[in-house]
């Protein structure tokens, strides 16, 4: 072969390697267009004017396929910058799409566009969109349904559900969040809590002026309906049960699980289950209507908003009369029910099947031990506050460290080799200052500030024990990990133990998640293998949180080989 062809040769190699990520072989490109406008909406007898996508709250739903490519052009025509996080697509390589702002882009602006570009790779299930600047998000989310490929069967069912229909819990203001959570930073109290749960965008009957406002599921007897269930609420855990019906789990995440009944279903925000319901073969007589209800799994100190959202399950009558039927109404836990949660999240376990094995970290690279919880800071200057003393402020840390936001995005800097002055590499790796964690608290509370992040090389096995803390109540937080799927080898309650737990890790078929309950006054413990190269956040997806500080990110190295590079970013990326 002549040197012009290799040269040829090596040409389109690389070519192909720089373009973005292109749909398997038979699968599809998926192209949405996402106009975020604001639109008028009336909940609770009251109306405000909302962020939403093409004027609809909840947002359209993607439908795709695992192997699509997806294409979302996203033109912001509002006042506020804006960003779209696909929440829980693993962005193989194409951090550029990932979404939350000043971590992997600048935020979109008024009247500009951006045009997010990624693959389904490995995953089948449900996830979700929202927006990811400040508390945008109360209002821009909505479901992403993943199919398995074409002619792959589900692994749960020997027939196709005869629907799916996707869940989507979110919370209701009546004020404007961005009002609610600029208040709260500026006082450093705690924010004021949502008016209402929803259902798919509705708060149902048990709210006042709300009872036209109610999602209903119609279902036949006999048929089973895969119920998509998305926690979208900005900070609460939910419990979900519908009256007289068996949930049966068999998905969380985007990923298979191996399959178990219950009545109730624990949802942390930035979660997603898929259950099986069946609707009962015979009715009887007179026909009946069944309570879908939610309301909130709460273990901090702090006030929450303790309601309950409902909706209606009800089957179709053959004379058409509903208004004569009898109404049930599920049992669910306590607000404070941890042994419940407990008792629930352990019964998570992967398929861990030749067809969907689960390829956990059987070695560690890199370990890690992060403590999460609450913490203060000093009022500035002669203001007074109102955190926890009115000398100090709420916020919240990781390791001690409450991240600061940058104002250059942190995968630009770590692609143009610029992070001097943007991040710094000295996330610690275990709590500065040890103490005992879910005990009695220390009496100085105060947390250091930065933009400090870990860097790893590529394909590393990584894993991080979450340790929960008692400084201002013991409380659970949901972690959620941008660019990976993880492995939830071990958990337990009180003191992380090095030298007991790990021997009693589940390396065989822990469930595999983007988003895990550090549980209250206790540990959790994941695993994963640094195989995506790029900027990756993870933080608390309570959003209060967040706002708090209670945020990090891994810089993850390009490996050797093209396909192990991050791919250059698009010329439509938004610049700060």
């Amino acid at each position: 072969m002549g040197a012009h062809c290799q040269a040829l040769i090596l040409l389109f190699g690389t070519w192909l390697a720089l373009l973005p990520q292109l749909p398997l072989a038979g699968a599809a490109t998926r192209y949405y267009t996402f106009n975020v406008k604001l639109q008028n909406v009336t909940r609770l007898c009251n109306t405000r004017a909302i962020p939403t996508v093409n004027g609809k709250f909840p947002g359209p739903k993607i439908v795709t396929r695992e192997g699509d490519r997806v294409v979302v052009k996203v033109v912001n025509n509002i006042k506020d910058n804006i960003t779209i996080h696909w929440h829980g697509v693993r962005q193989m390589r194409t951090g550029w799409s990932d979404g939350p702002a000043y971590v992997t882009q600048c935020p979109i602006q008024t009247g500009q566009s951006y045009v997010y570009n990624f693959t389904i790779t490995g995953q089948r299930g449900t996830l979700f969109w929202h927006a990811h600047v400040s508390w945008m998000r109360s209002t821009l989310y909505g479901p992403i349904v993943i199919h398995p490929k074409s002619g792959v069967p589900f692994p749960f069912a020997n027939a196709k559900p005869h629907r799916d229909v996707p869940i989507v819990f979110g919370e209701w203001f009546n004020a404007d969040p961005e009002a609610i959570i600029t208040q709260a930073m500026q006082t450093g109290g705690g924010p004021n809590v949502s008016d209402a749960y929803t259902i798919n965008g509705l708060p149902g009957p048990l709210y006042n002026c709300s009872s036209r406002d109610t999602f209903r599921l119609k279902v036949r007897a006999g048929e089973t309906y895969l119920l998509r269930l998305i926690n979208a609420a900005l900070n609460d855990e939910l419990f979900f049960s519908v009256a007289n019906h068996t949930l049966t789990v068999v998905d969380v995440d985007a990923a298979y699980v191996k399959p178990f009944d219950t009545d109730v279903v624990l949802i942390t925000p930035g979660q997603t289950t898929n259950v099986l319901l069946r609707a009962k073969p015979d009715e009887g007589c007179p026909p009946s209507t069944h309570l879908m209800l939610a309301r909130p799994y709460a273990t901090g100190s702090g006030t929450f908003d303790n309601t309950t959202v409902a909706a209606v399950l009800e089957y179709y009558a053959p004379d058409g009369n509903i208004k004569s039927r009898p109404l049930f109404r599920p049992a669910l836990p306590l607000f404070n029910d941890t042994a419940f949660a407990t008792s629930f999240v352990t019964k998570l376990r992967s398929l861990a099947s030749p067809e969907y094995p689960a390829n956990v970290p059987r070695h560690v690279d890199k370990p890690f031990f992060f403590t999460v919880g609450l913490g203060t800071i000093p009022c500035p200057g002669n203001q007074t506050c109102q955190g926890p003393t009115n000398t100090t402020m709420f916020t919240a840390s990781m390791n001690n460290v409450s991240f600061n936001m940058p104002t250059t995005a942190l995968l630009q800097a770590h692609y143009s080799g610029n992070a001097a002055g943007v991040y710094t590499a000295d996330f610690p790796a275990m709590p500065p200052e040890p103490f005992n964690y879910t005990g009695t608290p220390p009496n100085n509370t105060n947390v250091s500030n930065g933009t400090k992040v870990v860097v790893l090389p590529y394909n590393a096995s990584v894993e991080v024990v979450l340790q929960d803390t008692s400084i201002l109540g013991a409380e659970s937080h949901p972690l959620h990990l941008h660019g990976f799927d993880f492995f939830v080898v071990g958990q337990g309650s009180g003191n992380y133990n090095p030298a007991k737990h790990p021997t009693e890790f589940n390396l065989v078929d822990p469930v595999q998640r983007n988003t895990v309950g550090v549980p209250a006054g206790g540990w959790v413990a994941i695993r994963f293998f640094a195989d995506n190269p790029g900027v990756w956040f993870m933080h608390c997806h309570l959003e209060v949180h967040t706002s708090w500080g209670l945020k990090m990110a891994w810089v993850v190295n390009d490996g050797p080989l093209p396909e192990q590079k991050l791919m250059p970013p698009p010329s439509d990326l938004p610049m700060c």
